[in-house]
């Protein structure tokens, strides 16, 4: 047995710190901290425990307005297996408080692996132990941390990315998908599915899977030739939607049109395309029971074989695998 802040804890369990501080995002906290002691109540070998840690194991208030109590104080823990810290409207000054990140940088350095969720890079990178290292963050944030860490490589896209012990997600849920494959890795995929069935979640996206969908992309307010095209094309994905169809649309050259689309969206119009009607069948994969054929026709795929491709490059998974949990 060891001691940590009066408490016995047995060596055979995995200690799971969270570091929070004020303005500390709730769901950066509460998807890794459920995700783990789920996986717990269903067997894991040997247990996590799970603790919520701040300076002066002083309550917090999260960005939300609910104040959370730690367990005990960030300044007298030891002895953790995984240390994670949260993201928040808060992670600047955070990352500023030399006490926090001196505490963050001892455990970072004598535990067996390292995690942010969101914006909790910026309490890491403060450290300096991520320096040369890949990381990700939210993609709305990505500039500043960019801008404010240049040692970094900060990749704004993918929801998790694991550097040799050192893992960083994106926003919010995100943080769901890198701890359920942290578990996966601890205790194999079995017990990783069952606590993803118990969170009504699927197992588990892929780190590479993009943070944003393009139903979502903002289209610059001073292009409405290419906003008007984009909502053309997501309201209409079953009819031509082939460059020279939208160009005809446009009046415009097919040259000029992709020019258009490069310069806005960073792709070509058949990329957009392709990638719209790629998300639209995964959007009807989970909250419908049509048969792919059906699916493939309606998001106009010519066929069900060209929806699996394009599934495929977009996703990393076929449709199959994503219409429900892994089995």
């Amino acid at each position: 047995m060891s001691s940590w802040g009066g408490k016995a804890v047995s060596r055979r369990e995995r200690f799971v710190v969270i570091v929070g501080y004020p303005d500390v995002e709730l769901l950066d906290v509460a998807c890794p901290a459920d995700a783990f002691a789920s996986a717990s109540r269903f067997g894991a070998v040997p247990p996590y425990r799970v603790e919520f840690v701040t300076l002066g194991a002083m309550p917090v208030r999260s960005s939300c307005g609910i104040t959370m109590a730690p367990v005990r104080a960030l300044e007298r823990t030891t002895g953790v297996d995984t240390l994670i810290v949260a993201g928040g409207h808060g992670h600047l000054k955070a990352s500023s408080d030399r006490l926090l990140v001196d505490h963050v940088r001892r455990i970072a350095k004598e535990c067996r692996r390292v995690v942010s969720i969101c914006t909790g890079v910026s309490v890491l990178a403060s450290t300096g132990l991520l320096r040369g290292r890949r990381v990700t963050t939210h993609w709305r944030h990505a500039p500043v941390i960019a801008s404010r860490h240049p040692e970094l490589t900060v990749d704004p896209a993918p929801l998790y990315i694991a550097d040799d012990r050192f893992y960083t997600s994106a926003g919010v849920t995100s943080g769901l998908d890198l701890s359920l494959s942290l578990i996966s890795e601890d205790h194999g995929p079995s017990l990783a599915r069952d606590v993803a069935r118990t969170l009504v979640t699927y197992l588990h996206r892929p780190a590479d899977q993009a943070q944003l969908s393009m139903f979502v992309t903002e289209v610059s307010p001073s292009d409405a030739l290419v906003r008007d095209l984009v909502g053309y094309i997501t309201g209409n994905l079953d009819v031509d939607l082939s460059t020279a169809a939208l160009a005809a649309r446009a009046g415009l050259s097919v040259r000029h049109l992709r020019r258009r689309f490069d310069r806005q969206l960073g792709t070509t119009p058949s990329r957009f395309v392709r990638t719209a009607r790629a998300e639209a069948a995964g959007h009807l994969l989970q909250t419908t029971n049509l048969p792919l054929t059906t699916i493939a026709r309606r998001c106009g795929f010519r066929s069900t074989e060209t929806l699996r491709q394009a599934f495929r490059d977009h996703y990393v998974m076929p449709p199959s695998r994503y219409r429900r949990p892994l089995t």
